[in-house]
């Protein structure tokens, strides 16, 4: 796998920056506090986020595949437990979704900066024999991740109690998958 010469701290600060480059996209739109602040914590944790998802191109071939994905997966619940209640509020207008459509799209944040660094690990894995051929890496990257995203969303609205603990999940979202060989 070919690794990323891209120092992480300059990953991160360019994400922060084209973040920043969203807010003042969207500020002409906002309507409110609620966009503001959904910007400021996108600011915060994205970066944060994807250094989690990069950062897992150096386990390949080290530990066990599920033991690498595991902590990744639980990041993820987090990070989507925390965008999406603050996501919602900021979204209500349709001229505010479509605008933020545009602008992520234009700043290359959207779900492919997600799935991409999770595929190639785990195509890297597959080289190195330790995932499954039958495995395809990008559909199993875009599984991975609605896992996470379907938790978050069940937490948020109908409560924690309503869903299994945070870790069964993550466990969860790993085993079902199958995804070693």
């Amino acid at each position: 796998m070919a690794t990323s010469h891209v120092d992480p701290h300059q990953r991160s600060q360019d994400t922060r920056r084209r973040v920043l480059e969203m807010a003042l996209s969207l500020r002409e739109e906002r309507t409110g506090g609620s966009v503001d602040h959904f910007l400021a914590l996108l600011q915060d944790r994205l970066p944060l986020w994807l250094r989690i998802l990069h950062d897992l191109s150096h386990r390949a071939g080290k530990g066990q595949v599920s033991d690498n994905l595991l902590p990744v997966i639980r990041s993820g619940i987090d990070y989507y437990l925390e965008v999406q209640s603050a996501a919602l509020p900021a979204f209500t207008s349709p001229s505010v979704t479509v605008r933020f459509r545009e602008v992520v799209r234009g700043l290359e944040l959207g779900p492919r900066s997600e799935i991409l660094p999770l595929s190639a690990y785990l195509k890297a894995e597959q080289q190195l024999g330790r995932v499954a051929e039958r495995v395809d890496p990008e559909a199993s990257a875009r599984l991975l991740l609605a896992g996470c995203f379907r938790h978050a969303y069940n937490e948020l609205f109908f409560g924690a109690d309503s869903v299994p603990p945070r870790d069964t999940s993550a466990e969860e979202i790993v085993r079902e998958l199958r995804l070693e060989s």
